[in-house]
């Protein structure tokens, strides 16, 4: 860090790590991120009698700046978890304590998974498996690894860290924020450049989603289920550092399914679905069956399925239309099935 204070002029600092302003500035520094003198050169041209009025201490300033943009990336994410290209899970147990049908299963960034299963047998608890990075530490005593090793630490217990981000069935928002005011919170909690650009991508996106369209002034505790879970959906695939993505039933949600699962895999995430929906289902690349909440098979989506979805697709494309019309007031009456 020392070597890029002395390398690098002050404005090229700024774009690498813009929230360095507000630090230098409660240093007494008047900055506008255009200067092109290296931080320590900076300081040695300043007039004595400017040092002597505000007490600047050119070594502690250099010293602390260091400091605080290491604590800075950590904070923010060191950048390790963009070099994760790979988990593996292996087999714990099942119910009745029986081991689970498979040697391991490797999940890799944009990869669509489908957990499939009687309601009940056990799909929340495998997606909270992986959400938990579980050591045999879990009641189904899975162990889950990271590009071939165990997890760091901070991916289980940090909040500001989370290598896993889960879409849950149900969404409630308790902030009184407009989703504008909500969006760009969590933007300029990540330090972003382009927070303005970012928001209203976001905004955009989670309407491409949603069954009904909101406004950015919309407050977010009047959004529907559909819309906030189509706000998530976009938030988690544009803003959020988390690599895999877990999503519980989104066939429930009112939104563009298939719209979200490829927004997911443009950001080349790592993609986990529970559901009971077929189409959705043979959207995967596979499908793990759970059964008395151990893993029984895992069935990798084949041509023929494929040929199938083509057909569920269309199907669908028309129980959305009449869903649309039906919201919309109007007669099935001519609709042709």
């Amino acid at each position: 860090m020392q070597e890029e204070l002395d390398k690098l002029g002050i404005g090229q600092l700024f774009g690498r790590y813009p929230f360095l302003n507000g630090y230098l500035s409660t240093q007494g520094l008047e900055l506008n991120g255009e200067e092109t003198d290296t931080l320590p050169t900076f300081l040695k041209k300043l007039d004595p009698d400017e040092i002597e009025d505000k007490a600047l201490d050119a070594e502690s300033i250099i010293t602390g700046t260091a400091t605080y943009i290491s604590q800075m990336l950590e904070f923010l994410g060191d950048g390790k978890e963009r070099s994760v290209t790979e988990i593996t899970l292996y087999p714990g147990t099942n119910k009745d304590g029986e081991p689970e049908n498979f040697d391991k299963l490797t999940f890799q960034r944009g990869e669509i998974v489908c957990i499939v299963g009687p309601t009940g047998s056990g799909k929340s608890r495998l997606l909270g498996d992986i959400e938990w990075m579980a050591q045999k530490d879990t009641p189904t005593r899975r162990r889950l690894l990271v590009n071939g090793d165990v997890p760091d630490p901070k991916w289980r217990f940090s909040s500001s860290d989370k290598l896993v981000a889960q879409l849950s069935q149900n969404m409630n928002f308790v902030m009184d924020l407009t989703v504008e005011e909500f969006i760009r919170l969590h933007a300029d909690s990540r330090m972003v450049n382009n927070a303005e650009e970012v928001v209203q991508n976001i905004i955009r996106e989670a309407n491409a989603l949603a069954g009904e369209q909101f406004a950015p002034n919309t407050a977010i505790t009047s959004l529907s289920g559909g819309q906030s879970r189509a706000l998530m959906i976009a938030d988690t695939a544009i803003l959020s550092r988390s690599l895999i993505v877990l999503i519980d039933e989104i066939e429930n949600a009112g939104i563009d399914r298939k719209k979200a699962l490829k927004l997911l895999l443009n950001e080349d995430k790592i993609v986990l679905m529970a559901t009971h929906d077929p189409m959705l289902a043979l959207m995967g690349d596979r499908r793990i069956v759970i059964k008395n909440g151990g893993i029984h098979r895992v069935i990798e989506t084949n041509d023929r399925e494929r040929a199938i979805l083509s057909n569920i697709e269309a199907l669908d494309f028309k129980v959305q239309s009449m869903r649309h019309m039906l919201r919309q007031g109007e007669s099935l009456e001519h609709f042709e099935f």
